[in-house]
């Protein structure tokens, strides 16, 4: 195996060997996915796992992008004629974008400036004379007489000087190494500040807590970046960075004059004051705010990433019979009932609410859906009237189904299902409000199988995600739902054609053609069977085929994440402790103990296989068709409602977390607003939290105390109980 130098580098930076990364990056290159490696090719991968993996293809994507700009920079001087060797030397020695673009930026194509009029003017020779400092004798004025052309426009030895100092303060705003300089400093010594714009509405704004803002720049936190830009972007916010303007003239002055007896070490000083303020301040202001703004987006990004997770992992409620209630006022609330599979059964339209109040008989109209369908949970929207109505159903609750329990469910999305292609190919016959009520109340049959049909963006547990890079957040959302799927494996006789999509090795379209060829000829009996469906061919099965479950088929490794590549293997491996691989459900109670003295290292070898791909075979024989998700909590549901007027500080709580962000955590408590636990109430030892999601996920359930009510605005403030 060749390693390149490009390897090498990524590598390092990673903290990983050359051979790793560059068995890696032939993989990916070849068209294997993240999560097929990080299960199937331990071995080859020196056991990265998803997160290392993805950091080798984001980073050598970067390295790729960055030896093709090189490329372009190289030619590009190499054209002018102007490539010497220590510039060229400089270039391929470059390994960041910004000092790339710093050394490329004297030789830029340029618009029209005072420095290119001036060199139109044959000036650039006097602004050498300026620059290099060589000459020690003489005054400015008579150097410069030289140089007034009057048919070039250079009528005066002012115009003159004044000409060659604006082609010094282009050369200083070009130096890449005061650039370098100044950027530390202002990275180091910078301070943000925001006050309020005079366009800025009256009255109170979201904004208020930055309108005599001052922050410095290494300690600004992500989400006070997003919230300033933002607010600048309103005209809401007037934001400003202030750095200590003499130091910044310092640092060019080490870096350009060299010798202060010259001639124009006046001029020179006058040309650098004028670059900094006219050229390198503007230009290095806009590239640090670039800087802040892209590591904000990255640090949000992240965090609706792992909220997106941590949603999808949420474990199903199984069987099940779930009513979902879409609530509203003047066009009624939305009713379907699914079944423990999903399938719709019944629905209907009640008025319960203003300005109808039909309460007897949306109360009869449930309880004939309740009793008739076995329902033994409501899961209602938190929309527009979502608080009448749960008071409503815990009403009826109270009064005629004791047994019965509710959950207020998130209903971010599900507006975007129930409008989508998706939705009018599942339920054509039913309105759109319907179809997102059926979304609702899936939901908790299987979040994951659901929430994928969505947009993540869509899902609505992230904090200013329509403010960051919308590419940049995709490409992260695909990654989560992407591992989160595989992670878990997918049922292939009931799965939708968006959750297959999912699946390693599946595009959109070979997706729907499982579900058409499922449709014909019924169910898949064997994993094997895939290599019938058109456009799936030895590749993508081989990619995908882990990943997928049939938890009733012929052969019982099939809904296991055993590959069917080590199926010869784990038939050998139970062939030596006699397991029958057809009563491994009855035979569970018993495999520990045979399996438990089992010399890994040995067997491994003697079976033809890595010691991490035996594990696998023993963990799954251990515990065949384990979805991980039925280790976490399940969700918290309530029968009666809580009110603002029922709280009082002191009070202690259960909430389920329903977002997370920088600052905190949003908590249901069971009132219309969630409460606020934030950071800084995060600690139960006293210790400083640094991140919120080093202490909660969502779909936690806390025990929180209250400890601050603000009627007016409907807020509650909490700490850890």
């Amino acid at each position: 195996m060749t390693v390149s130098r490009m390897t090498a580098a990524v590598a390092a930076e990673l903290g990983l060997s050359a051979r790793q990364v560059q068995t890696v990056a032939d993989l990916l290159d070849d068209g294997a996915t993240i999560p097929f490696l990080a299960r199937y090719r331990v071995e080859m991968t020196g056991g990265l796992d998803e997160d290392q993996l993805r950091a080798v293809r984001d980073t050598l994507e970067f390295r790729r992008l960055l030896e093709d700009r090189r490329a372009t920079i190289l030619a590009s001087i190499q054209a002018q004629d102007k490539l010497t060797p220590e510039l060229e030397a400089a270039l391929r020695a470059a390994d960041t974008l910004t000092l790339l673009e710093d050394l490329y930026l004297p030789y830029k194509p340029k618009r029209k400036t005072r420095a290119s009029m001036a060199r139109e003017k044959g000036l650039e020779p006097l602004a050498t004379l300026m620059w290099e400092q060589k000459l020690i004798k003489g005054e400015p004025e008579e150097v410069a007489a030289a140089y007034v052309h009057a048919d070039l426009g250079v009528a005066t030895v002012a115009e003159a000087i004044q000409g060659a100092k604006d082609i010094c303060a282009e050369w200083v705003s070009e130096h890449a190494g005061v650039r370098e300089k100044l950027r530390r400093q202002f990275r180091e010594h910078g301070t943000l500040s925001a006050q309020k714009h005079p366009k800025a509405p009256a009255g109170r704004t979201v904004y208020e807590a930055y309108y005599t803002f001052k922050s410095r720049v290494k300690s600004i936190k992500p989400y006070q970046v997003l919230a300033l830009n933002r607010g600048e972007r309103e005209d809401v916010l007037q934001v400003a960075l202030e750095v200590w303007e003499e130091k910044s003239l310092d640092l060019i002055d080490g870096c350009v004059v060299t010798d202060d007896r010259a001639v124009f070490t006046n001029e020179l000083v006058q040309a650098y004051e004028d670059a900094y303020k006219r050229l390198l301040f503007p230009s290095l202001e806009r590239e640090l705010r670039a800087e802040l703004t892209a590591a904000a987006d990255e640090s949000a990004i992240a965090t609706f990433a792992e909220n997106v997770r941590n949603l999808l992992m949420q474990p199903p409620l199984a069987n099940k019979v779930v009513m979902g209630i879409d609530p509203g006022f003047r066009t009624g609330c939305k009713v379907a009932v699914v079944d423990p599979t999903g399938k719709y059964l019944v629905g209907g339209t009640i008025f319960p609410t203003e300005p109808y109040r039909k309460t007897a008989e949306a109360e009869a109209i449930l309880s004939r859906m309740i009793a008739g369908h076995g329902v033994n949970l409501i899961a209602i929207g938190n929309g527009t009237g979502s608080r009448e109505t749960e008071e409503f159903v815990a009403e009826l609750i109270r009064t005629r189904h004791p047994d019965l329990d509710y959950l207020i469910v998130s209903e971010a999305g599900a507006s975007v299902y129930s409008a989508s292609p998706i939705a009018k190919a599942e339920f054509p016959e039913l309105e759109a409000a319907q179809r997102g009520n059926i979304s609702i109340a899936r939901r908790m049959l299987d979040p994951m199988a659901e929430l994928v049909k969505i947009d993540p963006k869509s899902i609505g547990v992230g904090l200013y995600q329509h403010d960051v890079s919308q590419t940049r957040l995709s490409k992260k959302l695909e990654d989560v739902v992407e591992s989160c799927v595989n992670t878990v494996g997918v049922n292939l006789n009931t799965a939708s054609a968006p959750l297959l999509s999912q699946v390693s090795g599946l595009s959109k379209s070979v997706a729907e053609q499982i579900v058409r060829h499922r449709d014909r000829h019924g169910a898949f009996r064997r994993r094997v069977e895939l290599l019938q469906v058109a456009g799936l061919g030895e590749f993508k099965f081989q990619q995908a085929a882990g990943f997928l479950r049939i938890p009733d088929g012929e052969h019982p490794l099939d809904n296991t994440a055993i590959h069917p590549e080590s199926y010869p293997a784990a038939a050998a491996l139970c062939a030596r402790f006699d397991i029958d691989l057809r009563e491994l459900a009855r035979i569970q109670n018993t495999l520990g103990g045979r399996l438990k003295s089992l010399n890994k290292v040995e067997t491994a070898t003697a079976l033809g296989i890595g010691v991490p791909t035996l594990d696998l075979i023993i963990e799954n024989l251990l515990k065949p068709g384990r979805d991980p998700r039925e280790s976490l909590p399940k969700p918290l549901l309530r029968k009666d409602i809580t009110r603002l007027e029922d709280l009082s500080t002191g009070q202690v709580l259960e909430g389920t977390v329903r977002n997370v962000v920088d600052f905190g955590a949003f908590v249901d408590i069971g009132l219309k607003n969630d409460g606020m636990l934030h950071i800084s109430a995060m600690s139960r030892d006293g210790r400083r939290v640094e991140n919120p999601h080093d202490v909660v996920s969502v779909g936690d359930i806390l025990r929180v105390e209250v400890v601050s009510i603000d009627p007016e605005r409907g807020r509650i403030g909490l700490k850890m109980a």
